[in-house]
C-alpha cells in the first residue's frame, strides 16, 4: 500500500481512565501514514497517562466544550485526507485503518462504517460482531430515521465531506454523531464493510449509561429536525 493518503485519527478526551489504551491502539495500526490527534476537552484527571505518548501524537488542550467541539477542534487541526474517530474508552483493532482505507480506495467510496465487538472493563470481548448490514438505501434510510445504527468509531470518511456539509453540531451534547450521519446521508452514500475493526467498551462511566434520559430527548429532537429531509430522500430514492 504505497503512496496512500494520510488518515487523521481524532481522539476526544475528557477524564477517561482508558485514554492510554485508546492511544496505544491507534499507534499500533499496521497502516503507518496516520496522525493521531488527542483533543483534551478540559480534563482534570488521567492526563498523566498521555505523557509517554506526547512525542508520537498531536496533543491539543482546550476548555471543556463537549465531544462535538473536541472533534471539530481535531478536524480543524488535521492534515489527513481521511477522517477517523476513536473514543477514549474504545480500541481499534490493529488493521482497522489498513482494511477500511483499502476498501474505500478500491471502490472509490467517500464514507464507510463497520461492525463493533463489545468489550468489558478489562478489554475482554463480550459479544459477537454487532453491525447494521446495509442491504439497500431505502431500508437504511428508514432504519436511520428510527435511530442511529452506526457506531461513530467505525466510520471513516474523506475530509472533503466536512467542507460540503459542515462540522459536528456543538449544541448537541450526546447525538452529534447521529445528527452528522443524517446530514451526510442526504449527499453521500454510506458503505458497509462487514469486518469488525473496533472494540466498543461497556462500562459504568460511559455516557450512554449516565445520561440515558437526556440522550433520548436529544435523539427525538434530531429525528424531528431531519424528518422532512429524510422523507424526501426516501421518496426520491424509491419505496
Amino acid at each position: 500500500m504505497k503512496r496512500l493518503p494520510k488518515v487523521s485519527i481524532i481522539i476526544p478526551f475528557y477524564n477517561c481512565a482508558y485514554i492510554d489504551q485508546a492511544v496505544q491502539s491507534a499507534l499500533n495500526q499496521t497502516y503507518k501514514n496516520i496522525e493521531v490527534i488527542v483533543v483534551d476537552d478540559g480534563s482534570t484527571q488521567y492526563t498523566h497517562k498521555l505523557q509517554r505518548y506526547l512525542r508520537k501524537i498531536k496533543y491539543i488542550k482546550k476548555e471543556n466544550g463537549g465531544t462535538a467541539s473536541a472533534l471539530n477542534t481535531g478536524i480543524r487541526n488535521a492534515s489527513g485526507k481521511y477522517f477517523a474517530w476513536l473514543s477514549s474508552d474504545d480500541l481499534y483493532l490493529p488493521r482497522k485503518i489498513e482494511k477500511q482505507l483499502k476498501y474505500m480506495i478500491k471502490n472509490n467510496f467517500d464514507v464507510s462504517y463497520t461492525p463493533v465487538i463489545k468489550i468489558n472493563n478489562n478489554s475482554k470481548p463480550i459479544s459477537k460482531p454487532i453491525g447494521y448490514e446495509l442491504l439497500n438505501k431505502v431500508s437504511f434510510y428508514h432504519t436511520m430515521q428510527r435511530g442511529c445504527v452506526i457506531n461513530g468509531c467505525t466510520v471513516m470518511m474523506k475530509m472533503k465531506v466536512f467542507s460540503d456539509i459542515g462540522l459536528f453540531n456543538e449544541k448537541l451534547l450526546y447525538t452529534q454523531d447521529y445528527d452528522l450521519w443524517l446530514r451526510v446521508m442526504q449527499k453521500y452514500d454510506f458503505h458497509y464493510l462487514p469486518a469488525p475493526l473496533v472494540y466498543y467498551r461497556i462500562h459504568e462511566q460511559m455516557g450512554t449509561k449516565k445520561y440515558d434520559q437526556a440522550i433520548k430527548e436529544e435523539v427525538q429532537f434530531v429525528q424531528q429536525k431531519h424528518m422532512e429531509a429524510i422523507n424526501h430522500l426516501i421518496q426520491k430514492t424509491g419505496n
